[in-house]
């Protein structure tokens, strides 16, 4: 056991956000921690990292446990470079290091210097810098560039260099996925699937959880539910629990309404009134009270413009650069009435100049676009920019009105705001005080008061619940006019797009009908464009160097046994990275919890053992190599 909640209860003003909950969070577990916006999912995080303190209850850790948590919020573009903000990450080392040298200079006693030298032991060593390395070099980081010179992507993964380089117990990941691009969610998920320590971590990335996560954990009206398994076994007992709990519901609802007329008898019924009877319906008022009702569904509608033309956009031979770096050569498609075009690429191929040039805003210095006729543009990506902070939710939405026309049908703005889970109080907060989910959904809202027959979103999936997302997803599958979406989340895409404008390595753009899945299987790769530099990161840990710089010593030469060692290690290296992909994709798959718990187990621990074997036998032939 590394962590236990006992009958934990938090609240935030007036707003429950835990009613004693108890939770158990075991080694080697990879959890998925799901909920609503809002629901408490990171106040549960720094719960367990002791940043934030429970209303009631107990919460017990493990006597040597080690945290690292993944922070939502980007680690900031400073000057700082990338080895210092890893090294960060080892914070606690260094003062068990520190506290050991005082306490060895002050002659403590030997088993008081025995019991540090064995945390230190088990937190990496005496060699922090060694650490900083192998993390750097495992990750592939920039580690002397500046973290200003860097995306938001690639600052992302420093940060989680700085959350592994402890090599935690327990690694908490809150939205790991946010700013990462196709290449980078896929570098995370084998990242977490090799990690050996457990992991819980919230994501509204419905594909990177279904690879991922072994358990999922849901938070919903400040109780904790647990189910094994993947996410979609989770999703078929959570329609089962749903349904019991609603018979479960109406039966007690209508036990209460028979004794309440009971007890609202004559005074012949008074008189005989059985004493029992009336502290039992005293309890089932009690206990209506306290039921929590389930909070509505988004109620999302589209509003629909007239039709357009048959042809919505035709682009032909369209070639563009940026600078020197060409990002279109000889592009040609054509978008008719209803297509739903998905756009699919890693950060920075140039997906937004594509949607530009599509749209009329950018003139391509090769090529012609041409756009059809009675076309009504909706953007998503430029209402980012519209919100103002210091306005309400209606303000922002209204534009100064206290109605908004939907479909042709006029609908208070403080009504329309509670479709998209915002109440009437909610609705009167300012923008400014909202989370980065919140603030999507105002987008949305904004976006889709709006009639259009050609919509457009850039991204719109961002910090959204996967509630949110399904709702809206449906809505999109019946909307009839055109659209274009630009996304990095693959089971979105799957469910509403029926092609997709693919960003390839051969650095051409294609177009493929169906979804990301269906580009997928092809075989075909991404084109991947934002690295820091070509070489990212040394071979091999550097040693810490001393104040004098000594002169760099001449390459040894290897020996003949080393040699032949280092002639059979690309083999050896291939072969330990095709069983650890077949491990992967066998434990990856939907029914592998489902089956024997004895070859379950086997199976992790094969994969764990190849995964060690496969680092090692690389940071070998680094070695020789270098």
């Amino acid at each position: 056991m590394l962590v236990r909640f006992d009958k934990v209860s938090l609240e935030f003003g007036h707003v429950p956000l835990l009613r004693e909950a108890d939770l158990v969070m075991n080694a080697g577990e990879r959890a998925c921690l799901i909920g609503r916006n809002g629901a408490g999912k990171s106040s549960l995080l720094k719960l367990i990292t002791g940043e934030q303190q429970p209303d009631a209850g107990r919460i017990e850790r493990a006597p040597t446990l080690e945290v690292a948590r993944l922070a939502q919020e980007l680690a900031p573009a400073t000057e700082q470079s990338v080895r210092e903000t890893v090294a960060e990450g080892l914070g606690h080392l260094h003062e068990l290091i520190q506290t050991y040298q005082t306490r060895a200079e002050a002659s403590a006693a030997p088993s008081e210097l025995a019991a540090l030298q064995h945390q230190i032991e088990a937190h990496g060593g005496w060699e922090p810098e060694v650490r900083v390395e192998q993390v750097i070099s495992r990750l592939e980081l920039p580690g002397d560039e500046p973290m200003r010179s860097l995306s938001g992507g690639w600052r992302r993964r420093v940060a989680l260099g700085a959350a592994l380089v402890s090599d935690p117990d327990l690694l908490l990941l809150d939205e790991p996925t946010n700013h990462l691009d196709l290449a980078a969610i896929e570098w995370l998920e084998q990242e977490i699937l090799g990690f050996r320590g457990a992991v819980l971590f919230i994501t509204h990335d419905r594909a990177f959880m279904e690879r991922v996560a072994d358990r999922i954990i849901e938070l919903d009206l400040g109780r904790l539910t647990s189910w094994d398994g993947s996410y979609r076994s989770f999703l078929r007992h959570k329609e089962q629990v749903l349904a019991d709990e609603a018979r479960h519901q109406e039966l007690f609802d209508k036990r209460l309404a028979a004794e309440e007329a009971w007890v609202r008898q004559g005074i012949k019924a008074r008189r005989t009134r059985n004493e029992g009877r009336v502290r039992a319906l005293e309890e089932m008022r009690r206990e209506r009270a306290r039921r929590l009702e389930r909070a509505g569904s988004a109620n999302v509608q589209i509003s629909q413009a007239g039709e357009s033309g048959r042809k919505v956009i035709v682009a032909k031979g369209v070639s563009h650069d940026f600078g020197d770096r060409p990002l279109l050569r000889d592009f040609s498609v054509t978008i008719l009435r209803g297509d739903r075009v998905g756009i699919v690429g890693n950060n920075g191929v140039g997906k937004s100049t594509l949607l530009r040039i599509l749209l009329g805003d950018l003139q391509p210095k090769v090529g012609s676009v041409k756009l059809g006729t009675r076309l009504e543009i909706a953007y998503f990506d430029q209402l980012r920019a519209s919100l103002e902070p210091e306005k309400t939710i209606a303000e922002n939405v209204g534009q100064g009105r206290e109605f908004v026309t939907v479909n042709g049908r006029e609908k208070h703005v403080i009504s329309y705001m509670e479709d998209f889970l915002f109440s009437p109080e909610r609705a009167r907060t300012p923008v400014k005080a909202l989370s980065g989910g919140e603030r999507n959904r105002v987008i949305l809202a904004q976006l889709l008061a709006r009639p259009a027959n050609l919509l457009v979103m850039d991204e719109p999936t961002n910090d959204l619940d996967i509630e949110t997302l399904e709702v809206l997803e449906a809505r999109l599958a019946q909307y009839e006019g055109t659209l274009l979406l630009v996304s990095h989340d693959r089971v979105f895409l799957d469910n509403v797009v029926t092609s997709v404008l693919v960003f390839e390595k051969d650095g051409l753009v294609h177009e493929y009908v169906g979804g990301y899945e269906d580009w997928a299987a092809r075989g075909r790769e991404l084109a991947e464009v934002e690295r820091p530099r070509d070489n990212p990161a040394p071979s091999a840990p550097r040693k810490p160097s001393p104040k004098s710089e000594s002169p760099r010593p001449q390459r040894k030469r290897l020996s003949y046994k080393e040699q032949r060692e280092l002639d059979a290690l690309p083999d050896r290296i291939e072969a330990l990275e095709a069983r650890v992909e077949a491990l992967q994709a066998e434990i990856s798959s939907p029914d592998f919890y489902q089956g024997e718990q004895e070859k379950i187990q086997a199976t992790l621990a094969e994969f764990a053992e190849t995964s060690e074997e496969l680092e090692a036998a690389v940071d070998r032939w680094a070695e020789l190599e270098s």
